[in-house]
This record gives C-alpha cells, structure tokens and sequence, in this order.
C-alpha cells in the first residue's frame, strides 16, 4: 500500500535530515546565511518540522499541533539538540499518522484546500514527500558551502 511506501520514504528523509544536522562541524553554522543562500538549515528544519505536523500530524491525525509559519524562518539559534528532537518526534507522528490512514482515506480529498486548489490525500502527501527532499538537498547543500 502506498502509505507503506510514504512511510519508509519520510523515515528514511527525515533521519537523513537529523544526520545532516549532525554532520555541521559548528553548530553555529545551522543558523548562517551569506550571499543568495537566504535560509539556514536551523530555519529549513523547522519550516520543515511545521510543514509535516500541521498537514500530516494536525490535519490528518488530529494532533492538536498549531503551526506558526513566520516563528519557522524567524527564530533563530535554537540548540542543534532540540531540534534534532524535534524531527524524532516528528518521524514518530509521521508513522503513526500515516499507519493509521485507510485505502479510503487516501483516495478521498485532503481536508483541507491547499497549493492550488482540491487534491487527493495520497497525491497531497506524495508531494509532502516531495517537498521534504527538496529542502534536505538545500540543507545538505547549506552544510557544504558554508560550514567551514
């Protein structure tokens, strides 16, 4: 079933993420910008934190979790430790979320209008998939040019 897939997908990227922040040879360095690289990863991993507990967790596990999408790219010099947390707790609401979800429910609308308009829960949360790679790649690229 493809949430056996999404699953394993969002495990594998997520504690890929928490590998990346691990790897930064100065913690400090999650949090620097230079030149055209706007986001560091620190803020990356939070928005990216947000982005899987409001529309996995929240929308579609009842979670109870309140995004603040601003706080994701505001905040900063939040210790590499808390937030290597919290992508653990994230991995953990992802699975148990996604175990939980019915062939039904995967082919019924998502709860909630996003991007541009109506979609499939199981085409949403491909491209949650989606969106989570795309920011590991600018994260592990992050830690490439500017930890030194």
């Amino acid at each position: 079933m493809l949430t056996d897939t999404l699953r394993k997908i969002f495990n594998r990227d997520l504690a890929k993420l928490e590998e990346e922040l691990g790897l930064y040879l100065q913690e400090e360095n999650l949090w620097r910008v230079e030149g055209n690289v706007a986001n560091s990863a620190g803020n990356l991993t939070l928005h990216l934190i947000g982005n899987l507990n409001i529309y996995i967790g929240a929308k579609l596990g009842n979670s109870g979790y309140v995004r603040n999408r601003p706080e994701e790219f505001a905040l900063k010099d939040v210790p590499r430790t808390e937030l290597i947390c919290k992508i653990k707790e994230t991995i953990q609401t992802v699975d148990v979320v996604l175990s939980g979800l019915s062939g039904e429910q995967l082919s019924s609308e998502y709860p909630e209008i996003v991007l541009d308009g109506r979609m499939s829960t199981e085409f949403f949360l491909v491209h949650l998939a989606g969106h989570l790679n795309y920011h590991l790649g600018q994260v592990n690229y992050h830690r490439r040019l500017l930890d030194y």
